[in-house]
């Protein structure tokens, strides 16, 4: 499965009835079983980008091809939101299997396929607690959990850990790594975290301001699996380095445009 970002333009009508430009040609392509994670400046269109990819959002111009896609009921892809998204009313075990309830899986392979997921995020003996008796971290890999159970070609994630405290990111970063391993899914991570973008990607995709254009495309040549000690080897701070020059640009220029 390969997923084609082919040549995506985006334009908004404001109230004034006037074009705003959120993207302008994206171009790359997602391989299979690859981490790809797109970085750039507030405002740059990441989000808009990651609705068009999943269906949410029609972009005015280009197209999102899935290659080699699956014609069986399951999604092509899954998200995962930075507000977590679940159902209050709902426990751990019964948000994860919502999906699999609207796929019309029966009960037993519910189940089974939620137990599955629930192990692998880290939530043994919490099935029927409520989001309310879960902190952020916990709610964040009940969303985890609940995507990967679609069993989707493509995961999307955007900016799944800007809602949690520092130490609770750094240590939700080792561990979606850690599952990515596991799954080798294809995955498509949007955030505005320089190191994160280094830490977790095979590739990473570096947004200009608005309109969201392409600055460069960096291969994050790094050893899997990959854990704390990365963040002092001097590649990994030659890539953050490198990233954050295209960015810190982009800010500079935003800035000097403000009245």
């Amino acid at each position: 499965m390969k997923v084609i970002i082919d040549h995506i333009s985006k334009f908004y009508t404001d109230r004034q009835g006037g074009n705003i430009e959120a993207l302008r040609n994206i171009n790359f392509a997602i391989e299979e079983n690859e981490f790809v994670v797109v970085v750039g400046p507030s405002g740059c269109g990441k989000s808009t980008l990651l609705n068009i990819i999943a269906g949410l959002l029609s972009p005015s111009s280009g197209q999102v091809i899935i290659e080699g896609s699956r014609i069986d009921s399951k999604p092509h892809t899954s998200m995962v939101f930075q507000d977590f998204a679940l159902f209050p009313w709902r426990t751990v075990l019964k948000n994860i299997v919502y999906g699999l309830e609207e796929q019309g899986l029966n009960g037993t392979e519910q189940l089974e396929i939620a137990q599955k997921y629930i192990a692998m995020v880290g939530l043994q003996g919490f099935e029927n607690k409520y989001p309310y008796q879960l902190s952020g971290g916990m709610k964040q890999r009940v969303a985890i959990a609940r995507a990967l159970a679609n069993d989707p070609l493509l995961l999307l994630m955007d900016e799944p850990f800007s809602a949690l405290d520092a130490q609770t990111r750094t240590l939700m970063q080792y561990e979606l790594s850690r599952i990515w391993e596991k799954t080798r899914k294809s995955f498509l991570y949007i955030t505005h975290h320089i190191q994160e973008a280094v830490f977790l990607g095979d590739r990473v995709v570096v947004l200009s301001r608005r309109p969201g254009k392409i600055l460069d495309v960096v291969p994050i040549d790094l050893p899997r699996p990959r854990g704390e000690q990365i963040n002092t080897e001097k590649r990994y701070l030659e890539y953050v380095d490198l990233i954050w020059g295209f960015i810190k640009d982009q800010a500079k220029e935003a800035l000097e445009e403000m009245p």
